[in-house]
């Protein structure tokens, strides 16, 4: 796969972790990252998509004893990560890399802390299912509304977290503002699991093809 660097005014420039984190922000990766492990699906080696997988690939790397393969989106990625064998990285945005992608070519597809940034989250949902395996599982995390006022304040008040992140910010979600665009995605109830976690402001989502 080739990298692109081709971006309209509107989309982002910085990929997140491009700057140092605050604590805080290092703290809720860690998080991500334990539902991540619990959740994998039972196959020895994995080929994984990361979709905002971040400056330096964090999800990835952490999964890297687990994969057969990786391949991470964003629109800057570090050279520490681009050097790693067997991940792949393309830098451009999520919508426009998407469809370079080939049917059925995941097994696991990451969409951690992203899906809230982005102007069309209904067509990036339907190319992650039109990306995955038979069997395969997304899984998803995005702020909450009760969220919303706790990351705003820590953003805008105690800057405790990028301004910049929470600006970007399209949408929030609680279950019944996830479940209608995933099901117009393709996901079948039966096949959608959804659970409040960190404290309830964020909502992480594991849905199987």
């Amino acid at each position: 796969m080739m990298a692109h660097n081709e971006h309209s005014a509107l989309d982002r420039m910085e990929s997140y972790g491009e700057r140092d984190l605050t604590l805080f922000d290092r703290f809720g990766v860690y998080l991500s990252k334990r539902q991540i492990l619990s959740k994998l699906p039972a196959r020895s080696r994995l080929v994984v998509l990361d979709l905002g997988c971040g400056y330096h690939a964090a999800h990835l790397r952490a999964l890297y004893p687990y994969l057969a393969s990786g391949v991470g989106i964003d629109v800057r990625i570090s050279d520490d990560c681009k050097r790693i064998p067997q991940l792949e990285f393309i830098e451009a945005t999520i919508g426009s890399a998407l469809p370079m992608l080939s049917e059925d070519e995941f097994d696991l597809v990451l969409l951690i802390s992203v899906l809230e940034h982005l102007p069309d989250p209904l067509h990036v949902l339907r190319e992650c299912h039109r990306v995955m395996r038979h069997e395969a599982v997304l899984m998803i995390n995005v702020p909450t509304w009760r969220g919303k006022t706790f990351l705003e304040f820590s953003a805008f008040r105690l800057g405790t977290s990028p301004p910049c992140e929470m600006d970007d910010h399209k949408m929030y979600y609680d279950v019944r503002d996830l479940w209608p665009i995933l099901i117009q995605a393709g996901f079948k109830p039966s096949r959608i699991r959804l659970r409040y976690h960190k404290f309830g402001l964020n909502l992480f989502g594991v849905l199987r093809k």
